[in-house]
């Protein structure tokens, strides 16, 4: 089996340095939550928005003349994709690339822009990447695989030289895991480097495939992966990849759907990062609480930061409803003059801010000569909801959040 070593990611380092950047590592900020200090290495910030390109470019760059002429093949659930796509582009090659159809347009979009021919297929990675091994069959053209591939592993790993470069005293590396080429390559590097670091991996608690794996002794395949962090739903791991990490990666981390909206949204709202539900798990594991690493250096990847913006904005929405700052009302009322104007006043000195009102007079649930009334409102939290809701019932209105 092929094998991935720390001079070659120290080489992949040299031939990525005047394409790729050396991306940031800030403070998290938010060691009061998770009793360590929190660093984040914002890969979301990298080119095309997401680490693949490091291993996509270096796996490209080690191809024969002979081999860049026949063209380039890639399955992907879009970072890889686009990574491939500015990749073959630098190098004036053709690219295809097959992505689900649920891919995010945004990612869609990014990788034509790039140069890559896209065709949609199935609704994961998996389903994808049968269709490109079908078309390099066809064609003869190469294959880049977005993980399983000693070339790709050695780029990703390169995200390791920097984070000791800028964190050399780092104790944890938390990266996410999806078919196991970055968590691989960061592992391999951060352990050969400094063997006393820890390294955990996070996955989605929707598509644990790599843990799985290791609890199984060898490569398992999922029935589904259906998550909101698209660029880890994985199916099914790589061999390379599960032999790496089973090797160097001490400890396995899952986090739900909840979990991860709240990464996302207090990324953007707490330190103004876009990031994807793939790019926030990693985070999500510490504001979770479950790392436990008490005084400790710990430092977070953000993968990727190409998320829908029509995603985000659910999100956005979802999370600011659990937090209690954003709700739906309804309640039924007489329909006279002054009944609303009256619950309306209310509201507002109970300080909430009224986003949306909506008066039916003609519900089937409101009886004759009532009306419904739909609010949507702000609120400070939910100790602020529960006052405002304290008030208005006190006040004789009947509400129910929706």
């Amino acid at each position: 089996m092929q094998t991935v070593s720390l001079a070659e990611i120290k080489n992949a380092r040299v031939v990525l340095e005047n394409t790729v950047r050396k991306t940031d590592v800030i403070n998290g900020s938010v060691n009061d939550l998770c009793d360590c200090s929190v660093y984040l290495k914002l890969e979301n910030l990298q080119r095309t928005g997401a680490f693949k390109v490091r291993g996509a470019y270096n796996k490209i760059y080690s191809l024969t003349p002979e081999q860049r002429g026949k063209g380039v093949i890639a399955s992907s659930a879009g970072n890889h994709a686009q990574g491939v796509a500015l990749a073959a582009s630098i190098f004036d090659i053709k690219s295809t690339i097959v992505m689900p159809e649920t891919a995010p347009l945004s990612k869609i979009t990014a990788t034509q822009k790039y140069g890559g021919d896209v065709i949609l297929h199935g609704s994961v990675y998996d389903d994808c990447y049968v269709k490109a091994v079908e078309i390099q069959n066809a064609t003869g053209g190469i294959f880049i695989h977005p993980f399983d591939d000693p070339h790709i592993i050695a780029g990703q790993g390169t995200i390791a030289l920097e984070v000791l470069e800028q964190i050399p005293d780092a104790d944890v590396i938390i990266a996410p895991v999806g078919g196991g080429g970055l968590i691989s390559g960061i592992a391999l590097a951060a352990k050969s480097i400094n063997p006393k670091i820890k390294i955990i991996a996070v996955e989605s608690s929707n598509a644990p495939s790599m843990k799985k794996s290791v609890e199984e002794n060898k490569p398992t395949s999922l029935k589904s992966a259906a998550t909101i962090a698209d660029g880890i739903a994985v199916k099914t791991p790589g061999t390379l990849t599960y032999k790496i990490v089973s090797q160097y990666v001490d400890e396995f981390i899952t986090v739900d759907e909840d979990e991860i909206a709240k990464a996302i949204l207090m990324l953007l709202e707490r330190f103004k990062l876009v990031s994807e539900g793939a790019g926030a798990v990693s985070f999500a594991a510490v504001l979770s609480g479950k790392v436990k690493m008490p005084g400790k250096k710990v430092v977070a990847i953000i993968s990727g930061g190409n998320i829908d913006v029509n995603v985000l904005s659910r999100i956005v929405d979802k999370g600011l409803a659990k937090a209690g700052r954003k709700t739906e009302l309804t309640t039924t009322i007489l329909d006279k003059p002054g009944r609303l104007q009256n619950m309306l006043k209310v509201i507002s000195d109970m300080g909430a801010n009224i986003v949306e009102v909506y008066h039916n007079r003609i519900s089937m649930e409101a009886e004759l000569g009532c009306a419904r009334v739909d609010l949507v409102l702000e609120t400070q939290d939910n100790k602020h909801l529960e006052e405002l809701l304290a008030e208005l019932h006190s006040k004789g209105y009947k509400v129910d959040r929706l």
